[in-house]
């Protein structure tokens, strides 16, 4: 089955290189608030008195894409270009991880966009399912990241490669 994800990154483990190592343990926070944000939700979907829940989901998602934005303009902006020398950018493994990243920015994206001028209980509910399906969509998608993405990068960048990526998702705040 040559040419799938996992032909590029085996089944042995990898240890990641200190650039690919930081891209995955900013992850476990990210993970942690999704899981917040999620649990909020399921509260929305229960409660009948959801105001309250629903407010501290707005507030809860506009901390959490503050902390997603940098960590996806550091995969977006340095490594999928770096990976996309070798493997394409158009189609394959880095085209659907931006695809990931552009649905789930969307959904975050259009929740905060209507959330302050929803009225309904009903309303809120629904926009509280686009954060539901972003945590879908993320969970997967670090998931991938982490068990096929990194360790491709891994084998495939140099050396010197994997020192200017340490080094340029540095500058990213």
């Amino acid at each position: 089955m040559s040419g799938c994800m996992s032909s590029f990154g085996g089944t042995s483990p990898v240890e990641l290189s200190k650039g690919l190592r930081q891209l995955k343990s900013e992850h476990p926070p990210l993970l942690a608030q999704l899981e917040g944000l999620f649990n909020l939700t399921k509260q929305i979907q229960e409660d009948s008195g959801i105001e309250n829940i629903f407010e501290e989901l707005i507030i809860k998602v506009h901390e959490f894409k503050a902390a997603l934005d940098p960590h996806s303009e550091r995969e977006e902006g340095v490594l999928f270009p770096m990976m996309g020398v070798y493997i394409g950018t158009t189609s394959g493994p880095i085209a659907v991880m931006e695809y990931e990243h552009d649905q789930a920015k969307a959904k975050i994206h259009e929740f905060l966009e209507k959330a302050g001028s929803s009225k309904t209980d009903l309303e809120k509910k629904n926009l509280s399912d686009l954060v539901k399906n972003a945590y879908f969509i993320l969970t997967e998608h670090f998931a991938k990241e982490e068990n096929v993405l990194f360790p491709m990068a891994e084998r495939m960048l140099s050396e010197d490669e994997k020192e200017e990526l340490s080094c340029r998702i540095q500058e990213i705040n």
